[in-house]
């Protein structure tokens, strides 16, 4: 079997959730024999070809279908949320020699991409959903847009002639990550096969960190109680929620760290963030750090928290829980998206809406005040990542639906 997977991008400098599921996948498909490689723009890249983690990356040109998109604003698409498009990809797609399946990790043009050559191929394809589709907030919705303003769109062709609009509608399979969405695909797409396959994580390599090391290198004493923040700099990810609750708990408790991990997506929104932390009088009392992808430091900062919080306001899945949970670490989170679906408020995790920073911030006290809870939550919600979420167990059940995607197609005689 041969598989070409196609994310938006991929890069070591602008990490998330997305690229982690596709490399964790990817490596354990071509452990098990599968022919996988890794095809996307070369959006945020500096080099065409890399192998990360012995997972081989091409890239290719691309270009947002605009006119008068300054290079700032292009910038900030590269980011997040783009809507771009490849003609030096869709050549080096239809080139692949033995292609039995495309799976895209994206939708709009450059699924489109991907549909148009699996229907040229006569091969099946299928379509994650990471980011949401049908769930996503129209405040998000509208940040994916903004860098675009006062520009002419003249994409809209390319869509037409490739059909960007039917990369849902053709799909031999759609997958997604929220069970919740995953129910709304099921209603708008009655007769499609639609499968719920949640995101996973390596329990081993988050088991062990040092956490006294880690205080260490940032000048955290050990009797500060340290949150910590795993995600992307984002709208979405609600900074701005964490920085007013962490300036409650200091003002409470007279002391507290904060730790930002992840790259800046959103740049005038990281602008706000510091802007905030600065006015809250709160700069020596937090960081924002960026590890590249499969960083030991990743790991230890999580040793290092007394707390995990994630307020997101939109949110498909959440894989960092997993990864807070394998390293023994207890969760506060919004009651938003996917977090609910494989969560359960009171037992692994403290949940609360994004909006009300009070109940987090009690959440937040309970779990300082009283240890007793913290590992009650943290070691319940490491025996679910043990047993639900191991990377091989999802892995299995995606090459399953690979496999059998591949004979239906074949029985329906789609294939040459």
């Amino acid at each position: 079997m041969k598989v070409v997977q196609i994310p938006r991008r991929f890069v070591r400098d602008a990490w998330g959730g997305t690229e982690t599921v596709v490399l964790e996948t990817t490596r354990r498909l071509i452990a098990r024999g599968v022919e996988t490689e890794i095809l996307c723009p070369a959006a945020l890249a500096s080099d065409l070809e890399e192998e990360i983690d012995g997972v081989a990356v091409f890239r290719t040109s691309y270009f947002y279908p605009y006119f008068g998109l300054k290079p700032e604003a292009k910038a900030e698409l590269d980011r997040k949320g783009g809507n771009l498009f490849s003609f030096s990809l869709m050549r080096r797609l239809s080139r692949e020699p033995g292609l039995d399946l495309i799976h895209l990790h994206t939708g709009k043009r450059l699924g489109a991409i991907g549909r148009h050559v699996a229907r040229k191929r006569r091969i099946p394809y299928v379509v994650t959903v990471h980011g949401g589709v049908l769930d996503i907030p129209d405040q998000e919705f509208a940040t994916y847009l903004s860098p675009t303003e006062g520009c002419f769109e003249w994409g809209k062709l390319l869509g037409m002639l490739y059909g960007s609009r039917r990369v849902f509608d053709d799909a031999d399979a759609i997958i997604c990550v929220d069970a919740s969405e995953a129910e709304k695909m099921r209603a708008r797409y009655p007769t499609h096969r639609v499968e719920f396959l949640p995101n996973g994580v390596d329990v081993e390599r988050f088991d062990q960190g040092d956490g006294p090391g880690f205080r260490r290198r940032y000048g955290i004493p050990d009797d500060e109680p340290l949150l910590l923040q795993v995600s992307r700099i984002d709208h979405q990810k609600n900074q701005l929620g964490t920085v007013e609750l962490f300036d409650q708990l200091v003002r409470r408790r007279g002391k507290g760290r904060l730790c930002f991990v992840g790259p800046v997506t959103g740049k005038k929104y990281y602008e706000k963030v510091v802007q905030q932390v600065a006015e809250a009088g709160l700069k020596d009392r937090v960081d924002f750090i960026s590890f590249p992808p499969g960083s030991q430091e990743l790991v230890d900062a999580y040793h290092a928290a007394d707390l995990f919080l994630l307020p997101s306001l939109h949110e498909p899945f959440g894989i960092v829980i997993l990864e807070a949970w394998a390293a023994g670490v207890p969760v506060v989170a919004s009651a938003v998206g996917g977090i609910p679906s494989f969560t359960e408020d009171g037992e692994d995790i403290l949940l609360f809406d994004p909006g009300d920073i009070e109940k987090g911030l009690a959440h937040v006290e309970a779990i300082l005040d009283d240890p007793a809870l913290g590992k009650r939550l943290a070691r319940r919600g490491r025996h679910k990542a043990e047993t639900q979420y191991d990377w091989d167990r999802i892995t299995s059940q995606l090459l399953s639906l690979y496999e059998e995607v591949i004979a239906i197609s074949k029985a329906k005689g789609v294939r040459r």
